[in-house]
């Protein structure tokens, strides 16, 4: 990766929504279950600071797909940025210029799997972070297999969009959710099952985005939550989240259309500035899922 690079803030955000069971963040590690392409087995990831890499480490069972699973690392920890132009641009805000100084090389947080990363950004609707790690851990434990792994902290896969979507929103809401959200689940997963809606880096955004707001449930925050994440799209931005609106405003939450029009001299790095501005934030808890 280029320098500068802000691993442990970026591994504080993973470690805060790590859902129980398929991935888990210990010492200076980051750990998880992995099923691709019809293969099982798990990773850890390793920050080398000297060499500016990543070391990450896995069984033999996912060396026929190894190009595929170091691409998604890439994609989760952010690898491919370049810190120093994007600094560049957002410095030239007062707003930003400051956080920015703080905390160098603060990188978008990717998603292992698009589809996984969309479901957790529902669950998240007008709950806390850690209420949405509940949930996404029981549906992992409801719907997800048992990988074979010799960390006991990982233990089981996060469900694909074809065993949500052969699931019915009434056995999906079972663990806790209400009907509606539960459908809308349902809906997002065949949606992904039947190639209908793309969630991968590099995928379209904005008719991705689209495609996700025509999905009952999921509105403009939701959709570019997972643009941001999911897609890689550096000029996603949820301006409706609350975190965002609170950090800007200096007397009660920014209002929304002041927000977009403030973050237009931020593109097309937009992902970043929100990220910079979640971090100024002391309550944590407010931002990343919440909307």
């Amino acid at each position: 990766y280029r320098p500068p690079f802000a691993w442990q803030q970026l591994l504080d955000f993973l470690a805060m929504r790590a859902i129980a069971g398929v991935e888990t963040v210990s010492g200076n590690a980051y750990y998880r279950s992995v099923e691709m392409e019809g293969h099982q087995g798990w990773l850890k990831v390793e920050h080398l600071a000297g060499k500016n890499s990543l070391l990450v480490t896995l069984p033999e069972t996912l060396t026929p797909i190894l190009m595929n699973v170091l691409a998604r690392v890439r994609h989760l920890f952010d690898l491919d940025a370049n810190p120093l132009v994007i600094a560049e641009q957002l410095s030239s805000d007062p707003r930003l210029a400051p956080l920015i100084t703080r905390i160098p090389g603060l990188r978008v947080p990717g998603a292992w799997d698009g589809f996984k990363l969309a479901v957790r950004a529902v669950l998240g609707q007008q709950v806390s972070v850690r209420g949405a790690s509940t949930l996404a851990a029981r549906l992992a434990k409801t719907f997800g297999e048992p990988p074979a792994t010799p960390h006991e902290a990982v233990f089981c896969f996060s469900p694909g969009a074809k065993a949500l979507a052969a699931a019915t929103p009434e056995r999906i809401a079972a663990i806790g959710l209400p009907l509606k959200r539960a459908a809308t689940l349902h809906a997002l997963a065949r949606a992904v099952a039947s190639g209908e809606l793309k969630l991968h880096a590099g995928a379209d955004a904005g008719a991705t985005i689209e495609k996700l707001k025509a999905v009952s449930g999921i509105g403009d925050w939701t959709a570019q939550y997972i643009a941001m994440r999911a897609l890689r799209w550096p000029d996603a931005f949820p301006a409706g989240d609350l975190g965002l609106r609170k950090a800007l405003g200096a007397a009660g939450p920014m209002r929304e259309s002041e927000l977009l029009q403030l973050a237009e001299k931020w593109r097309p790095w937009r992902a970043y500035a929100a990220v910079y501005l979640w971090s100024s934030l002391s309550n944590h808890d407010i931002t990343g899922e919440t909307g």
